[in-house]
């Protein structure tokens, strides 16, 4: 199992040594922002480096929006970013499943996801990545996310599991690579992160796994890494990242 960590887009080979991390996950560009992403200056050492990249898609990014302002950019973004990053060699470009609107109908929000692997080819595999809150989310619920995999499937795309937004939609943790698999087939990535609020609390504050104050017991998290038998990212506080990287190579 190769476990890492979300870092600080500077100097991800760095930050990757300060942790003992064997992957990486960074931004490209703000991830507030909707400028296109700028050649990464480490390209070269990216590229050579036996440190595996994941790259993170900016949060602005909802490919499900029945509004054109939203939508038309986030698919011009992903496009973009999934070409910055093949450049740096990752693996693949993790996509929030994003949402729509109150009173919008989801099916609507499905059939988009639909139309941008439809409209367009990537040159690294979009990892779509379940999301904490939101009655109208492409990605919170199980039931919505069988929906959106029977509309995209036949493109073949990778799921990242977030344990803390699993939890926080009120997933049973000790089931959910299980139920995932059953529906997906699959977990390409796991965002391994404590949660800072209680089951069920639809609010994504990550923890870290382990010496903070998440809420997850960090075994069952361990659990859940070893049954999804994927790639481990902490996405968690940057001061205990190490720590949990140790825990987890001892305890998974």
């Amino acid at each position: 199992m190769l476990i890492g960590a979300h870092v600080r887009d500077g100097d991800p080979l760095a930050a990757a040594r300060e942790r003992d991390a064997e992957i990486v996950q960074f931004f490209l560009a703000d991830p507030q922002d909707w400028k296109a992403p700028k050649p990464h200056p480490f390209t070269d050492e990216l590229t050579a480096s036996d440190v595996e990249v994941y790259i993170h898609s900016p949060y602005l990014v909802n490919v499900a929006s029945l509004n054109n302002r939203i939508r038309i950019p986030s698919r011009k973004l992903v496009t973009q970013h999934a070409k910055a990053a093949a450049a740096v060699g990752a693996r693949g470009l993790i996509v929030h499943g994003g949402h729509v609107r109150k009173g919008e109908d989801p099916a609507a929000g499905i059939e988009n996801w639909r139309k941008l692997f439809e409209r367009a080819s990537f040159d690294v595999p979009i990892l779509i990545e379940n999301t904490a809150g939101g009655d109208n989310a492409m990605a919170r619920d199980l039931d919505m996310l069988a929906r959106l995999w029977e509309a995209v499937a036949d493109f073949d795309p990778g799921f990242c599991l977030d344990t803390c937004h699993a939890y926080a939609a009120g997933w049973d943790l000790e089931t959910a690579v299980e139920r995932v698999k059953a529906i997906t087939g699959r977990i390409d990535l796991v965002h391994l992160n404590n949660s800072r609020d209680e089951l069920g609390s639809g609010r994504d504050r990550h923890a870290n796994v382990v010496g903070g104050d998440g809420t997850i017991d960090p075994q069952l998290l361990a659990d859940v890494a070893a049954a999804a038998g994927a790639p481990v990212l902490v996405e968690t506080p940057g001061d205990g990242q190490a720590d949990d990287i140790a825990y987890l190579r001892k305890a998974a």
